[in-house]
Order: structure tokens, then sequence, then C-alpha cells
């Protein structure tokens, strides 16, 4: 892979640190709770376009078992390459130019208590003849909560309106068209934002998409943990976990047949159980 030029850089840097830090609650989370989990790390390399292992970049999938989290899964990658002809014009700013470069961190964690909700984060940086940013988080409850629905919205449209008051309503439409499962004809959960393409034109345009990305993140830290911690310790029923494990069936449904981010993982040498740490461990269809 090419050296990393500062704006791409920079982003890797943030993508990771996010990481560490995300990481980190989640093990507090788990100390709380009485148990020792810790994220299990394992380093890969892409190994795609005939490169040679660690020459289009990589990644670092972390997953953790514990308590409370049942699975989580958060990932980080940095990998270059060139998309294949037929994949390249599907992707922005790839038509006449398959070379291309993404770093991003991608998060989701299925919960032990049906009460608490899944909950899915992704950010990210491309580089193709074009530059941009995108990414998002979702909330998936099986059991949904007002309290729990209006704080996550409400902090993530915080995030939106310290940069642009259009952000919110725009990505908060998008996720909702976006994560929803046409042939079950229901959303996937109760939303959240989604957003892709914002173009960096020059530095100034790069700075300010890369602040909001940060903001989504910090967005992220501020709102799942304190949900997570309400209702972890709240009783639940077997009709719950049926209601849970039904609920996840459809969670996968969404990620194998509609989600972009599994396709682009797929189609670019991406490590198979980074690309598919988003299935839940068990998952019920009736």
């Amino acid at each position: 892979m090419k050296p990393l030029d500062p704006q791409q850089q920079q982003a890797r840097v943030w993508f990771e640190t996010l990481r560490d830090r995300i990481c980190a609650e989640f093990e507090a989370i788990e100390r709380e709770a009485g148990s020792d989990a810790t994220f299990d790390y394992t380093a890969w390399n892409r190994e795609s376009d005939g490169a040679q292992p660690g020459e289009g970049g990589g990644g670092v999938r972390g997953v953790m078992k514990g308590k409370i989290f049942e699975k989580v899964g958060v990932n980080v990658s940095t990998v270059g390459g060139a998309f294949s002809p037929e994949f390249a014009k599907t992707i922005h700013g790839a038509d006449d130019n398959p070379e291309f470069f993404a770093t991003g961190i991608s998060l989701v964690a299925h919960m032990a208590n049906p009460h608490v909700p899944a909950v899915h984060m992704n950010t990210r940086f491309l580089v193709t003849t074009k530059r941009w940013f995108g990414g998002g988080a979702d909330l998936n409850p099986p059991i949904p909560y007002e309290e729990d629905t209006g704080f996550f919205h409400e902090t993530l449209k915080a995030a939106c309106d310290a940069h642009d008051p259009d952000h919110y309503p725009r990505f908060k439409k998008w996720a909702d068209d976006y994560f929803y499962i046409p042939h079950r004809k229901v959303h996937r959960g109760v939303g959240g934002i989604f957003y892709d393409h914002l173009d960096c034109l020059d530095d100034a345009g790069f700075d300010a998409n890369f602040a909001f990305t940060r903001a989504v993140g910090e967005a992220f830290l501020a709102a799942f943990p304190p949900i997570v911690r309400r209702r972890m310790g709240m009783k639940w029923t077997e009709e719950d976990k049926a209601r849970q494990l039904e609920w996840r069936g459809r969670y996968a449904e969404f990620n194998l047949v509609y989600d972009r981010g599994t396709l682009f993982g797929l189609r670019t040498g991406g490590n198979i159980d980074a690309i598919l740490m988003s299935l839940p461990p068990l998952a019920t269809w009736s």
C-alpha cells in the first residue's frame, strides 16, 4: 500500500484512538457487572489484487464476549488497492480510476439482556479520485424504551446541530430509509443517523467533515454506555429472550442481504471474520 498522506494518517489515528476508548469503556461496564471479560484482538492483512501479505493494508478485529456484552466486535482497518472494474462503477469517484484507500472503524454490539439494545456504529474515510467521509450510528432494541430512543437521538442531534442544522433531519431520514428490511416491511431498529459522500474538496472541507465525523464518534460514546448501564440489571423472562432472538434473525437478514459495509468488505478482500462479526451469536427464525 502506498505511504499515507497527512489526511489519511490523521483519519487512521483517530479511528484507532476511538477504538481504544470504546473498548476501554465496554470493558469497564463488564467490570461493573463483576465480569473480567476483555477484548481479544486479532490482526489481519488484506490479500487481494495479487499483492503480497501486508501490501494491501489490513486491520485489527476486536471481539469480547462477556456478562453484559454477549458479543461485541470493534474493528479498525486501513486498506488500499484497486476495485474490480465492475465494482468500481458502484463506488463514488472510482469510475475512471479503480484505485482506492479506505480507513475506518466498525462496531456492532449484541447484548445478553433483551432489555439492553444492540447497537451499530461506523465511520470511515475513503479516497478514490474523490475524498469523503461517511458513517453513522443506529440503535436496535428488541424491547424499545422511549427514554432510550429519545436520549440516543437527542445526543446525535446535538452533535449534528453543532456543525450544520440541516445534518440531523437529513441524516436521520437517510438512516430511516437505509436501515429498512424491504422483504419484512419493517425498520431494523429505532434509527439514528447515516451519512455518506461528505466530499472533501479542499483542506477546509476535510477539516470540517473530519470534525463532524469525530463528533459522531464522541456522541456514540456519550449516548450508548449510559443506556447500557440503565438497562443491564433489569430482570428478563424467557419470552423476552425469545423476542430478542427472533429480532436478531431480522438483524442478520439485513446485514447479509442489504448492508453496504458487508458488500464492500467482501468485494475488497477484507477479513471474513471481521466482516461478519456483525452477526449475532444466537438467533432464531420462526
